[in-house]
């Protein structure tokens, strides 16, 4: 019987590390500057981040492959160092904005190679739109009414006007985390108060994961945790000393956790 409850109690045990050890970062990266957005390239399961330094009026590119935790394009820039920004990712070409003149509107597109850098045409008279299964839509703003084309995402030519009916938006699998009465959680494994009572919450097989705000010496923290039916297997601190609620703070992309921390770091969990 006593040898039974041992190896009951050391499977137990073993299971547990297990999960622990699988749920410890993949992708742990520390930058100089601040995240300012993150696109995730679907088709190759690329995460994009845009990195922005007020500073030094620069803004910088990564690209982490999710799958293998291979960084791409490490801290790339374009020749115009801050008037532009990430616009959308797929099919392994990152597509970059710059800016109209007269204001914050996008204008212009670039489009880069992901795994290498390579410029491979860039627009400067036409604007992206949106995504569809047959490549990027784009308009020319200086022409009224807007006129939508699709367009080749290697080459950047038009393929003919933008068909509704055959032309559909890209289906995401990205999943964002619902805003949720504390009390709604399916369990009760908070270990802190949430802050006006909401909670931010995903559920992923029999993973729960939860972000809240709490009141800590004085100030606000923003706290992430990850359960499974029993316990809590993943836990960190996103922002200590904060003025204000701050907005959800991950997002979970297949079985890729991936949250944002201190405004700097980006850790991705496998689960």
């Amino acid at each position: 019987m006593f040898v039974s409850i041992k190896i009951a109690l050391l499977n137990k045990i073993t299971i547990f590390e297990a999960v622990m050890l699988r749920l410890k970062p993949s992708i742990n990266l520390t930058f100089s500057a601040p995240v300012w957005r993150m696109v995730i390239d679907e088709q190759t399961d690329t995460l994009f981040v845009e990195i922005r330094d007020a500073s030094l009026k620069q803004v910088s590119f990564n690209g982490l492959n999710l799958r293998n935790a291979e960084v791409y394009l490490e801290n790339f820039m374009l020749d115009e160092r801050w008037l532009t920004g990430i616009e959308a990712a797929d099919r392994g070409i990152l597509l970059l904005h710059g800016f109209a003149a007269e204001g914050p509107a996008h204008k212009g597109i670039t489009a880069v190679n992901a795994t290498n850098g390579e410029v491979l045409w860039t627009d400067y008279n036409t604007t992206f739109d949106h995504l569809t299964i047959n490549g990027p839509v784009v308009f020319d703003s200086r022409i009224t009414p807007r006129k939508f084309y699709l367009t080749d995402i290697e080459t950047g030519s038009k393929l003919g006007l933008y068909n509704p009916q055959t032309d559909f938006p890209v289906k995401s699998r990205i999943a964002y985390p619902e805003a949720l009465p504390a009390e709604q959680v399916p369990f009760d494994l908070l270990a802190e108060s949430p802050y006006g009572n909401i909670v931010h919450y995903v559920g992923y097989n029999n993973f729960r994961i939860v972000s809240l705000h709490a009141q800590k010496a004085g100030g606000l923290m923003q706290l992430l945790y990850v359960w499974d039916d029993t316990m809590t297997v993943y836990e960190d601190i996103l922002n200590v000393k904060i003025q204000k609620l701050q907005p959800e703070a991950f997002i979970l992309y297949k079985n890729y956790l991936i949250y944002l921390k201190n405004q700097t770091e980006v850790k991705v969990i496998n689960l």
